[in-house]
C-alpha cells in the first residue's frame, strides 16, 4: 500500500515524527483547555521536544543502504558478526572510534581496543544505528561529531573518540 521508499523515509524519521506529533498534542491541550489538561500538555510538548531532538539525530546517524553483518549491543559489549569478519570490544576497554569513508563511498567504523586489531563494523550493517546510543557512555564523547563523520562523504579517516589517559597524582 505504502511505496518502499516512502517506508524507508518514514521508519528513517520515526522518532522525530513520533515527537513532533507529540509537540502538536501537546500545544493543542495547553492552549486549549485549562487545568490537568493543560499541564498534562505541557508535559507532552516537553517530551516530544526530548523525542524531536534525539529522534533528528538518530535518523541523520542511520544509513539508507544495508551492508552484510549484524552488530549487536549488550552490557557494555559491541558485537559484530560478519560474513568474513567479526569480533567483540567492550566499552570499558575501548581506546579509540574512527570512522573512515573509503573512495568507493563506503563507511566503516573502526573500535581500536589495546592488544587487538581494532573491529572494523559497516556503517550500514544491521544494527549499527544503535552504536551511536552504546557509545554514548563514553566520557567525552561527541555524538554529534558521530553524525557528521557519517554524513561526510569524502574519502577520510575521523577520529571522533580517544580515550585520554589518566593522570598520576603527584
Amino acid at each position: 500500500m505504502i511505496r518502499p521508499e516512502v517506508r524507508a523515509a518514514l521508519l528513517r524519521w520515526r522518532e522525530a515524527l513520533v515527537g513532533a506529533g507529540a509537540v502538536l498534542i501537546g500545544l493543542w491541550l495547553w492552549l486549549g483547555t485549562s487545568g490537568l489538561p493543560a499541564l498534562f500538555g505541557a508535559a507532552s510538548m516537553a517530551v516530544g521536544v526530548v523525542l524531536t531532538v534525539s529522534g533528528l539525530r538518530a535518523a541523520r546517524f542511520r544509513g539508507d543502504g544495508q551492508s552484510p553483518g549484524i552488530v549487536e549491543t549488550v552490557e557494555g559489549r559491541i558485537t559484530y558478526m560478519g560474513p568474513e569478519t567479526g569480533g567483540v570490544v567492550a566499552l570499558t576497554e575501548l581506546s579509540q572510534v574512527t570512522f573512515v569513508r573509503a573512495a568507493d563511498g563506503s563507511g566503516e567504523w573502526h573500535l581500536a581496543q589495546p592488544g587487538q586489531s581494532p573491529l572494523a563494523i559497516p556503517e550500514r550493517a544491521t544494527g549499527a544505528e544503535r552504536l551511536l546510543d552504546a557509545l554514548a557512555p563514553l566520557p567525552g564523547l561527541d555524538a554529534g561529531a558521530m553524525v557528521r563523520a557519517v554524513q561526510t562523504r569524502t574519502p577520510q579517516t575521523i577520529t571522533v573518540w580517544r580515550r585520554t589517559p589518566l593522570r598520576a597524582l603527584t
